[in-house]
């Protein structure tokens, strides 16, 4: 009986919580194997070449391929290198990007946690998010990780600010802190379109805090050789990877949900309506993603002068103007939620 107990009252509820976890993190990890695939696919094309197409059909096992490589190479730790911390900087990125994905609700009742306070717990999380590129730039013992590593710091504490000015916009309009209520906020009107320029700040506020180019500036090749993490390899090296990628995800995702109706079906008649709400999310983040890899394709590296004044000086001023102007329209018209 005892036994009985045990096993209803603890063991079930945890098996039923990390089937529930396992169900996110091993399709989220396949996602982002087959983003890095799509992404150079992409790239051929843009760039008139093929991109992957040797291993398997239409080079489809090329990401498992890259994965089994990384796998099998040693993990070279820098002989004056902080060891320990050295090992942890990418399991705190990787994790980072994995646990912000248990807010985001996928469709209507279908999310991990689905608290009040989403919002802030994902700014919580991208917020953590420079600690992981910090350690690795500082236990390296390299100069150029180390420059790397700054560079990242100061570049997300810019842009970090005019998304929560972003935030404020939406949480003024939708009046909750819930991701799910912020989507059903939306029946009647996208985001996007009475915010847009909230929506343009928001995506290239993203860019750079997932360090994707053209403000890549962290993993300057040209300069840094690969920034903060150029003394890492094999697994390690993969955390950092699988990391960014899982992070550029959940940015696409939660632009989505802020501005793109989330779930919801572009119009309320019958062909949109057929497909379930998990699919047009699926279908929007995927859009979502092909903007962040169509700028990796088309725009050259900003100079590090240009994109502080960008942050500082254009976004800041443009983000804290639009949520007055937005608070304004709310309380003279209205209607406030």
């Amino acid at each position: 009986m005892a036994e009985t107990g045990f096993w209803s009252g603890y063991a079930l509820p945890f098996l039923l919580i990390l089937g529930y976890i396992l169900a996110i993190v091993v399709p989220l990890l396949i996602s982002v194997a087959f983003v890095t695939y799509f992404e150079r696919k992409i790239f051929g094309l843009m760039q008139i070449r093929k991109g992957p197409n040797v291993v398997g059909p239409f080079g489809l096992l090329q990401p498992f391929a890259d994965g089994l490589k990384m796998l099998m190479k040693e993990t070279i730790v820098p002989a004056g290198a902080n060891r320990n911390l050295f090992l942890l900087a990418p399991i705190i990125t990787f994790t980072l990007g994995m646990i912000g994905w248990a807010v985001i609700p996928f469709d209507e009742h279908l999310v991990l946690a689905d608290i009040n306070v989403g919002i802030l717990y994902l700014f919580a999380i991208s917020s953590l998010g420079v600690y992981g590129i910090i350690i690795a730039g500082w236990a390296s013992n390299s100069k150029y990780a180390f420059l790397g590593a700054l560079r990242s710091a100061a570049q997300m504490v810019s842009y970090e600010v005019s998304i929560g000015f972003v935030l404020v916009t939406v949480l003024l309009c939708a009046g909750s802190l819930n991701l799910s209520e912020i989507v059903l906020a939306q029946t009647e009107l996208w985001y996007f379109i009475p915010l847009a320029p909230m929506f343009i700040i928001f995506f290239i506020s993203a860019l750079a805090e997932t360090n994707r180019t053209p403000f890549d500036l962290p993993e300057a090749e040209g300069e840094l050789v690969a920034g903060y993490q150029v003394e890492y390899s094999s697994l390690a090296f993969t955390l950092f990877m699988l990391g960014e990628y899982a992070n550029i995800l959940l940015m696409s995702g939660l632009c989505v949900i802020l501005f793109l109706g989330g779930w919801l079906a572009p119009f309320d008649i019958e062909p949109f309506t057929w497909l379930p709400g998990i699919v047009w999310f699926f279908l929007k983040t995927a859009v979502v993603m092909f903007l962040f890899t169509w700028t990796r394709a088309t725009f050259p590296r900003y100079r590090y002068d240009q994109l502080m004044r960008l942050g500082w000086k254009v976004f800041l001023p443009i983000s804290l103007a639009w949520v007055v102007i937005t608070a304004g329209a709310l309380h003279v018209f209205g209607w406030m939620p």
